[in-house]
């Protein structure tokens, strides 16, 4: 778009403009994660900033963006000569996310390596984001190798591509922005924490700011041209702001007393290590500047502490970001000696973004996460099955570490951290001819495919002559994601109080061990007469908590209707994404009653569910001095395994005990 909306046109979000400003001031605050409802202005915002920030001096002709004041030493089109620099605007690249690694990184041409020793590199995204922005729209959708290498690379400020002992290294400084809808899943808590601040996004609950929104996109839709000349001098202004807070940037005085209530609010909230330190220290330091001040106050504290804190302070990915803003407060009293103000004006350090912190809860993003969430979830129901008598929903118990549910055979599925798959990423079991652009060489197979072919190749010189055809690709194993499908029995054979929480917590278990192994998961249950999707499949783990922290009780069984309906799911999620595997997990006591002949429905629907292939668990939840083992003949059924409640605990002593059975008779 030659004309992008204009960052000072975009309505209210304070919160977010204020911290892309700051980082704008100092990009050693460590970037940007938001995280918001769609249709909230994230992408807007991001891409408006790109034309506040300064233009950057460059060496001409210079690939990687080197400074012509200090050009890289490693740079791979250099060394570069003294002499004078181009100006070119800021960059903004865009990271998408099916990018390759080679795309993100960069690739080396192989052939030539081998068989001329150059260093053929061709630069990536990494290279044209140097000094200016790399922005992740849906970061949360990225494959963790790919996180891994930009988040790597933004905190040492430099990309390193290896290929079988060949290597390039050049500078990658860049501000990095992600943008994230928590239905779609959540980050790690460990990649949380490399962003330096987080923001929440909401759309506004005002008519009046809506009426605002809708009028200023269509006169812009209209005339972009003109939209974003009315807005001129707004911009002029803004980006003059930031330069003047750079260069105040370097006399700002952070004292000892800033830095006590600095250390004593990241101990009050229990955060991990010292990078919040660090990130608070550099926000306080960025606002003072934005505000034109020279010294660090309590207020530009606090205001680095509702945006740097809140990520960090998670415990789970079911925990809903958020800071205790009275308890923040009390801190920061404790430790300063006077009071801090309990209104501060929104239009003072802020400035253009304003101050403020997280937005109030009831305006906040209404996504599938947290404790919003649940209240959401629970005051929306489930749908009433007819003729079941329903009992309240009642709270799983703690969860525990679930013992690994794997998928049988070798996948090629996207990467996880579940069942065995050929990956890019793993060991090396094999080599083939490479299908497309080679990835990952193997080195010993292309000798030994060139070896025969020296002497008729005229070789002379100590290199071997490598012909294309030589070229093998390594053949890899790691893990795969699965989609975990939950089949849980919600009829009244399951609702003792104790007995349902047990269930639950099992399940919450599971979602957990899920949501580390980057699966996607969904959620059937089944009562009264029928069976219901209560969770589509989706990548957000906290939405499938949600839906069974509210999941009432009561009725028939009808279980039949319950594995149909998850054979319905898997066929549709087939034709969506054929390459990932599924894994039934079919949670009940194996009772089914309700309609004619419910045991043999039940039968006939797993055993369709097992000819298509579909790998499953069942969960036996049978309970009581008389057990009928309904449970394992519906494994049997399936053509899957069944494990107790006891069983399904990592450190159980039976699952040990199953478990070296099994490898004695391996051996």
């Amino acid at each position: 778009m030659s004309n992008p909306f204009p960052f000072t046109a975009v309505v209210g979000q304070d919160d977010l403009r204020l911290a892309l400003l700051l980082n704008a001031v100092s990009p050693a605050v460590g970037g940007v994660l938001v995280r918001g409802e769609k249709g909230t202005a994230k992408s807007t915002a991001v891409r408006a900033l790109s034309a506040l920030l300064p233009e950057v001096d460059v060496v001409p002709g210079c690939r990687f963006s080197c400074d012509p004041a200090a050009p890289d030493p490693s740079c791979p089109d250099g060394p570069h000569e003294p002499g004078p620099g181009a100006r070119r605007p800021a960059r903004m690249v865009e990271l998408p996310v099916g990018a390759s690694e080679d795309r993100l990184v960069g690739a080396l041409d192989i052939e030539r390596a081998l068989a001329e020793g150059v260093k053929a590199f061709e630069p990536g995204l990494l290279a044209d984001a140097h000094r200016g922005i790399l922005y992740v729209d849906e970061v949360n959708l990225l494959h963790d190798h790919l996180v891994d290498l930009l988040l790597d690379a933004a905190a040492m400020g430099a990309s390193y591509v290896e290929r079988e002992g060949v290597s390039v290294r050049h500078a990658a400084r860049f501000l990095l922005v992600g943008t994230m809808n928590p239905e779609e899943g959540e980050l790690r808590p460990q990649l949380l924490d490399r962003f330096g601040l987080t923001v929440e996004v909401a759309a506004s609950r005002e008519p009046d700011q809506r009426v605002e929104v809708v009028r200023r996109r269509l006169a812009h839709d209209d005339d972009p041209a003109g939209f974003a000349a009315r807005w001129a001098g707004e911009e002029a202004a803004l980006r003059q702001r930031i330069v003047a807070a750079r260069e105040l940037l370097p006399q700002v005085r952070l004292g000892d007393a800033a830095l006590r209530q600095i250390a004593a609010t990241c101990a009050a909230f229990e955060v991990d290590g010292m990078r919040a330190d660090i990130v608070m220290a550099r926000t306080a330091t960025a606002l003072a500047a934005w505000a034109g001040r020279t010294d660090v106050l309590a207020e530009d504290v606090r205001q680095a502490a509702l945006l740097a804190l809140p990520h960090r302070r998670r415990r789970n990915p079911f925990d809903a970001p958020g800071l205790d803003e009275d308890k923040l407060d009390r801190t920061l009293e404790e430790f300063s000696g006077e009071s801090p103000d309990d209104d501060p004006d929104p239009d003072g350090p802020g400035g253009p973004g304003g101050g403020g912190g997280q937005p109030a809860p009831e305006g906040g993003p209404q996504g599938d996460g947290g404790t919003a969430a649940h209240r959401q979830a629970g005051a929306g129901g489930e749908p009433q099955a007819s003729g079941a008598r329903e009992q309240s929903a009642v709270r799983a118990a703690e969860p525990f570490r679930a013992k690994v549910l794997s998928v049988p055979g070798i996948g090629e599925g996207a990467a996880g951290r579940r069942s065995r798959a050929r990956t890019e990423h793993g060991r090396t079991t094999g080599a083939r001819r490479p299908q497309g652009a080679l990835t990952k060489l193997h080195l010993a197979a292309t000798v030994q495919a060139a070896a025969p072919h020296q002497r008729a190749r005229g070789r002379s010189g100590p290199g071997l002559v490598i012909r294309r055809d030589d070229l093998r690709q390594a053949v890899r194993e790691g893990h795969e994601s699965n989609l975990v499908l939950f089949v849980v029995d919600a009829s009244g054979s399951m609702a003792a109080r104790q007995r349902m929480s047990a269930v639950k917590g099992a399940v919450l278990s599971l979602l957990l061990d899920a949501y580390q192994r980057r699966d996607k998961v969904g959620l059937v249950t089944f009562r009264g007469t029928s069976a219901e999707v209560a969770l589509p499949p989706t990548s957000s783990v906290d939405a499938a908590a949600a839906r069974l922290e509210s999941l009432p009780t009561g009725g028939r069984t009808p279980l039949a209707a319950g594995l149909l309906k998850a054979h319905e799911v898997l066929r549709v999620e087939r034709l969506r994404d054929p390459a990932r595997r599924a894994l039934v997990v079919v949670v009940t006591d194996g009772r089914a009653t309700g309609g004619p002949e419910p045991v043999a429905l039940a039968g006939r629907a797993a055993r369709l569910l097992a000819a298509d292939g579909v790998a499953s668990v069942v969960v036996d939840c049978e309970a009581g001095p008389v057990r009928l083992g309904l449970a394992g003949q519906l494994a049997g059924e399936l053509g899957g395994t069944a494990v107790t409640l006891d069983e399904l605990r990592a450190d159980s002593l039976a699952g040990l005990v199953r478990d070296v059975q099994g490898d004695r008779r391996a051996a």
